[in-house]
C-alpha cells in the first residue's frame, strides 16, 4: 500500500507516505513559473499576455503562498504522526511477540494461539498505516484541487502537464538506473 511494485527505487526515494509530497506541488509551480517567465520575458515586457505559469498574478502568488503555509503545517503534523506510528514497531506488544515467536521457532513450532495474537497486533498497526495514508492522500488531493482552482484554465493545463512530465521522467530515470544495477 505504501510501496507499489511498479515504482522504481529512485521514485521511492523521493516519495512521502505512499505518494508525492504535497509541498512538491508548490516547488513545481514556482520552478515552472520561473522557467516560463524567463522564456517569455520579452513578450511580457512588450505587454503581451501569456497564459502559462510565467504570467501568475500577484493575487495568485499570494494565494499559492498562503496555501503553501497551510499545506506545510499539515504535512509536518502527518509526518510527526507517521514517525510516532513507525516507532510503535518496537513497543512492548511487538517486542514481546517477536521474542515469543523466536522461542517457539527454536522449540519446534508455532502455536495457532500465538499466530492469532501476531495477526491481531499487526492488523491494528496496518489499520493505523492505512489511516495515515488516507490523511496524506487527502492533503495531496486538496492541495492539487486548490492549486488548480487558483490558476486560470490554461495555467492549470501547464501545471498538470509539468506534473505529468516530472512524474514520467522520474519513473523513466529510475528504470534506467535500476536496469544498470
Amino acid at each position: 500500500m505504501l510501496s507499489p511494485s511498479w515504482r522504481t527505487r529512485l521514485e521511492e526515494a523521493f516519495l512521502w507516505i505512499g505518494g508525492w509530497r504535497p509541498s512538491m506541488a508548490f516547488h513545481l509551480v514556482y520552478s515552472r513559473s520561473g522557467l516560463q517567465l524567463e522564456a517569455r520575458l520579452s513578450e511580457l515586457i512588450s505587454g503581451l499576455s501569456t497564459s502559462d505559469l510565467g504570467n501568475l498574478s500577484t493575487n495568485q502568488l499570494i494565494l499559492v503562498d498562503e496555501l503553501q503555509r497551510i499545506t506545510l503545517r499539515e504535512e509536518k503534523e502527518i509526518t510527526r504522526k507517521m514517525a510516532k506510528l513507525q516507532e510503535t514497531v518496537a513497543d512492548s506488544s511487538i517486542v514481546e511477540l517477536s521474542h515469543l515467536e523466536t522461542e517457539l521457532i527454536r522449540s519446534g513450532g508455532r502455536q495457532e494461539e500465538e499466530a492469532e495474537q501476531v495477526e491481531l497486533t499487526l492488523v491494528s498497526k496496518e489499520k493505523a498505516l492505512e489511516e495515515m495514508l488516507e490523511k496524506a492522500d487527502d492533503v495531496r488531493l486538496r492541495t492539487l484541487k486548490e492549486i488548480i482552482g487558483m490558476l486560470k484554465p490554461l495555467q492549470a493545463v501547464h501545471f498538470l502537464i509539468a506534473a505529468a512530465e516530472l512524474h514520467l521522467r522520474l519513473h523513466d530515470w529510475g528504470k534506467e538506473r535500476d536496469a544498470r544495477r
